[in-house]
């Protein structure tokens, strides 16, 4: 990206995480890290429904609600996100403050902060629900309080130091730039412009989003148990908020903070006798709302799209041999990332040096996010006149160059 990793999000959970690229340096460690995450969801969950005095048909239920949550399955397709760690970890906090296990809830505080900078706002926003409605006093304040100290350290001190003005607005504010150009000037427009706010707020993009967040689970939203959805105002407010569509969806990451606080809401719902369906029902529905948002379709469909070139990729990643930088494709670039630098293609941002890159690996049939065949056939015909790199594999319009001249 240009600057530190932790200049994007200061997701320190990254680094226990690069541990396993000691062992074997594969980006499948980060996917199937990112699915076993999302499945243990379902524990918390099942706990938090006995705790709550569920029956144990209802908390098998809602642990079926939760992994047949279309977002749950769906996040587990695109890319890899460290929240996913958030998900079971602010659950699992839950269930420790409401069993008086401080220790433990200290634990899974520390992880989901060490997720995302922004989780802070959504640990402080809990911590706010545990002290005022839950009566977890001491959990309540160790949430409120951490929360915004940390929220004031990342986004004050690490990603500024880190990243630089590149990564505080560029990657953070530029989608809320039509309430402010900095988050002082959009908490003073907050207070100043009301209007501002409330205009990106009603909009049909936001209904529809709203419309697919409580769909499947619906029949347990009742509105005199919603207070375990102060805890999610923070990403539910920036959601709403934001003009990224990206953001309005049971496809990106964005809603993950808002999942624990929905089901929660619906278990205090069934444990006050509410509710409009038995444990039968709940999973039928459940089911339903899976087969129409969730995105199985892909694996017949889009995953298949570069499956003509899949071999001639495998064999040319299979001739990069050492940790020299590399250019390649946005699809490619994950499984060469244990280098120091690596850089993919980009359209907008064409690169200025291809000099100082070991090996360019281009696919012109599959050019991949945020390129074109036009832009990447470019690439080649430079780099074919470019007597410092040398063709060393050509199949099926797959592409890989290494440079000659190592000085």
């Amino acid at each position: 990206m240009g600057f530190h990793i932790l200049g994007d999000h200061a997701a320190f959970v990254l680094y226990p995480l690069a541990l396993l690229y000691k062992i074997y340096p594969d980006v499948h460690w980060l996917l199937a890290v990112q699915a076993l995450a999302l499945a243990l969801g379902a524990l918390p969950t099942w706990y938090l429904s006995v705790e709550a005095g569920l029956k144990r048909s209802q908390a098998i239920a809602m642990a079926a609600v939760y992994l047949l949550y279309p977002l749950v399955f769906n996040i587990n397709l695109f890319d890899f996100h460290p929240e996913v760690f958030a998900l079971p970890g602010i659950l699992a906090a839950v269930l420790a403050a409401r069993l008086g296990a401080i220790r433990w809830f200290c634990v899974w505080m520390i992880l989901v902060l060490s997720c995302k900078a922004v989780l802070a706002l959504t640990v402080a926003a809990m911590g706010l629900w545990l002290l005022v409605f839950e009566k977890r006093r001491l959990c309540g304040a160790i949430a409120l309080f951490s929360g915004i100290a940390w929220f004031i350290i990342t986004t004050g001190v690490i990603i500024p130091f880190f990243g630089g003005e590149l990564a505080t607005i560029g990657r953070h504010l530029s989608r809320y730039q039509h309430l402010g150009n900095s988050f002082s000037e959009i908490v003073k427009n907050l207070l100043l412009q009301p209007g501002l706010f409330f205009k990106s707020l009603l909009s049909l993009a936001n209904l529809e989003y709203l419309v697919l967040l409580l769909a499947p689970i619906i029949w347990g939203i009742y509105p005199k148990h919603l207070t375990p959805l102060i805890g999610a105002i923070p990403a539910l407010a920036m959601n709403l908020l934001a003009d990224e569509s990206s953001q309005k969806n049971l496809v990106h990451q964005y809603s993950l903070p808002v999942l624990p606080f929905l089901l929660l809401a619906v278990i205090s719902s069934l444990a006050a006798r509410r509710g409009w369906l038995r444990p039968r029902g709940i999973i039928i529905w459940s089911l339903v709302a899976f087969l129409a948002l969730a995105k199985y379709g892909y694996f017949g469909s889009i995953y298949l799209n570069s499956l003509d070139t899949w071999k001639g990729t495998r064999d040319a990643i299979a001739q990069i041999q050492t940790s020299g930088d590399v250019l390649t494709t946005h699809n490619i670039a994950p499984h060469l990332a244990q280098r120091s630098l690596i850089k993919f293609t980009n359209v907008n941002s064409p690169p200025t040096n291809l000099n100082k890159f070991e090996y360019i690996l281009l696919n012109l049939r599959h050019p991949g996010w945020k390129s074109s065949r036009e832009f990447a056939e470019s690439l080649v015909n430079k780099l074919q006149a470019n007597p410092n790199f040398k063709l060393n594999f050509q199949q099926n319009d797959v592409y890989l160059f290494r440079k000659t001249n190592r000085s």
